[in-house]
């Protein structure tokens, strides 16, 4: 796959799902942001397009003649892709595993949620970087979308729940910026799980993302039962099932010789 700028995408953009719920906010968040990149198997009338953020992909065209080297830099993601790319995508990976998906959008008033004295719920802003620094690398993910914390804290698509001393206790944030949903994206300090302060966050995102003229929406695994509760108790229904694919290192060149 050859990395295309934003300016020189091809019509094939229309392959790509757009104003929905769920994996169609990949390719809108890529168009509006500039974050991410953009992918095609050849520069002159490419038959396969890519869109990719954050370790997610949006795989659509027609991939009959892709080649497993062609895919490599696609290594490493979830990808979403519908099943003809499934031929592809084994014999170009190590490993394809099948990752069932819910997606949810706000349908119901949300649970109330008491915020503890001492803690603030606001916007994060600028300043509050070294804050969204301090959560650690394994929370980089919640702001990889976003360019990383600095990109988070500046693009007015977070809320956090902030102690006295500055202290990120929680925070919900606009994961991918669609045309029509938002996609919520949520984290809570572990000592902090039983305040409900990352309900207290999405409340007040999806208000914010509600008076955008936007609709919240929110994607996680059907295994995870905590997201699943807490998407519940903020007002979220399933509108659906789906199932991406984490894919692994390239085919070894020895085998795809042999």
């Amino acid at each position: 796959m050859i990395e295309l700028a934003p300016s020189h995408l091809p019509a094939l953009t229309r392959w790509f799902p757009s104003g929905a719920p769920g994996p169609a906010a990949i390719g809108e968040h890529v168009m509006a942001t500039g974050i991410g990149s953009w992918w095609a198997d050849r520069t002159v009338e490419p038959r396969v397009l890519a869109a990719s953020c954050a370790g997610y992909v949006v795989l659509r065209g027609a991939p009959e003649d892709l080649t497993p080297d062609a895919l490599a830099p696609l290594a490493g993601t979830r990808i979403d892709a519908p099943a003809r790319f499934l031929p592809a995508l084994g014999a170009a990976f190590e490993r394809l595993t099948p990752w069932d998906r819910m997606v949810w959008t706000l349908q119901a008033e949300p649970q109330h949620a008491t915020v503890p004295f001492g803690v603030t719920v606001r916007r994060l802003e600028p300043a509050d970087t070294d804050a969204l620094e301090a959560l650690g690398t394994d929370v980089s993910w919640i702001s990889a979308s976003w360019g990383g914390p600095l990109g988070l804290a500046s693009s007015g698509h977070a809320w956090a729940a902030v102690g006295r001393s500055g202290r990120i206790l929680a925070l919900a944030c606009t994961f991918f910026l669609g045309t029509r949903y938002e996609d919520v994206a949520v984290y809570t300090a572990p000592d902090r799980r039983r305040d409900r302060l990352g309900l207290a966050c999405v409340t007040a995102l999806c208000k914010d993302i509600t008076a955008r003229g936007h609709i919240p929406g929110w994607n996680c695994s059907l295994h995870n039962r905590p997201s699943r509760l807490l998407a519940w108790t903020a007002g979220f229904r399933l509108v659906r099932e789906y199932v991406h694919y984490a894919v692994g290192s390239p085919v070894a060149q020895g085998r795809l010789s042999a």
